[in-house]
């Protein structure tokens, strides 16, 4: 992962809270080790069930990260106060998520710098906002332990979840240059998902444990680890429809119509121009399938174009592909959308959607740059930029001109 000020910064001050609160805790020996024992072997426990959803930069350990917020939040347990501060809250989550990492880790899938320091400072947050206001009395002079408690408990969790989507939609602007808002977007989005059952599993457990005791710890962890199971099992079904979709792209490189990797590389194209437009993630993916499956028309050719170059057919052959491989894409149970970009990228560019814009755009490119030496990316975004009173649109054209120029 290229390294940035933003992941520089997020990284050191993670890693110096860490620090100081493991030293400042073996120093001062840990509060009630009874119950950061059982709190820090949910953690561990948590990051245990680790899982990766293809690749995905969301709440890889939903269990651990709960009971890490919920010790956090943690301000009595079986109506007794407790005495853990800050520093033992985070020297706590750290001790126990390396212990858990340790067979990922000897595996080579140890947890993401990202996702550690993420998790130190968010609970680092919350524990900072929390346990001085409770341990003083503040808290109970302000809300008292009814509702209004609860309701403060599940606000601050709400705001600890916003504060950790703006610290990861930052550190992925600073590592790829993407739009900051559209980034954001798709981290407040995924908050809807596995994020809120994260928050709500945390308050219930802090909430839980306070009255009834640790033992209410085996009882509220059961349904979240019940849901991460079920996103590993959607996680892999969303895995084997794009393994398919790419199976399908492969199609037309196996009857020889297209040079092998074109599909692959205009999708990689269209996807990082699609995000340098601010598309949010549900576009992404059908503007990426789209991609991949854009020329699954050419099956339907007698004789395949030379080199796969549509481009350089006329705009009636164009419109008759794309056609006939959006009528394919349908008749293979691929989402819908999809088939609507493939059958319309043959289409005047204003009167296509922006993704047929883009798939459009990243197909004339790489047919026309490859095989032409060194020169060939800069010649063929000049013809491009060239084309856009007609062919292209030019936002398109200068989006996909500065995802060049970062990779070189």
């Amino acid at each position: 992962m290229p390294t940035t000020g933003t992941t520089v910064v997020v990284h050191g001050a993670a890693g110096l809270l860490t620090l100081i609160a493991l030293a400042l805790t073996l120093w001062h020996g840990v509060t009630e080790g009874g119950v950061a024992l059982a709190f820090g072997g949910l953690v561990a426990v948590g990051e245990l069930a680790r899982w990766t959803a293809g690749g995905s930069d969301r709440e890889p350990a939903p269990l651990g990260a709960a009971g890490a917020l919920a010790y956090a939040l943690l301000g009595e347990i079986g109506g007794r106060a407790t005495h853990h501060g800050v520093l033992q809250v985070i020297a706590v989550v750290v001790a126990a998520a390396l212990v858990g990492a340790v067979p990922h880790v000897a595996l080579g899938k140890g947890p993401a710098l990202d996702h550690v320091a993420r998790r130190v400072l968010t609970v680092g947050f919350a524990a900072v906002c929390f346990q001085p206001l409770y341990n003083s009395g503040k808290l109970e002079e302000w809300v008292g332990k009814g509702p209004a408690f609860a309701a403060f408990i599940v606000g601050l969790l709400a705001l600890t979840a916003l504060c950790d989507a703006v610290l990861a939609a930052a550190m992925a602007h600073a590592r790829t240059g993407w739009p900051f808002g559209p980034i954001l977007r798709d981290e407040l989005r995924a908050m809807l998902g596995i994020g809120s059952a994260v928050c709500a599993t945390g308050a219930v457990m802090a909430l839980a444990v306070a009255v009834a005791g640790l033992w209410a710890l085996p009882v509220f962890s059961l349904p979240l680890l019940l849901t991460q199971l079920s996103f590993r099992r959607y996680a892999a079904v969303r895995t084997t429809y794009r393994q398919t979709i790419a199976s399908l792209a492969r199609a037309t490189e196996i009857a020889g119509y297209t040079p092998p990797g074109h599909a692959r590389r205009v999708a990689a194209l269209s996807r990082a121009v699609g995000r340098e437009l601010g598309l949010l993630e549900p576009d992404l993916a059908v503007l990426e399938h789209a991609a991949l499956m854009h020329d699954i028309g050419q099956l339907s050719l007698l004789d395949p174009v030379p080199a796969g170059a549509t481009a350089a057919l006329p705009e009636a052959e164009q419109r008759r592909i794309a056609l006939l491989g959006g009528a394919v894409v349908r008749q293979t149970g691929v989402d819908g959308d999809v088939a609507v970009v493939v059958e319309r990228q043959a289409d005047p560019y204003r009167d296509q959607p922006l993704t047929a814009r883009i798939v459009r755009t990243a197909n004339a490119y790489d047919e026309m740059a490859r095989g032409e030496g060194p020169g060939g990316p800069l010649n063929a975004l000049e013809r491009l930029r060239l084309a856009t009173g007609h062919d292209y649109q030019p936002e398109v054209v200068e989006a996909l001109a500065r995802v060049l120029a970062r990779g070189k």
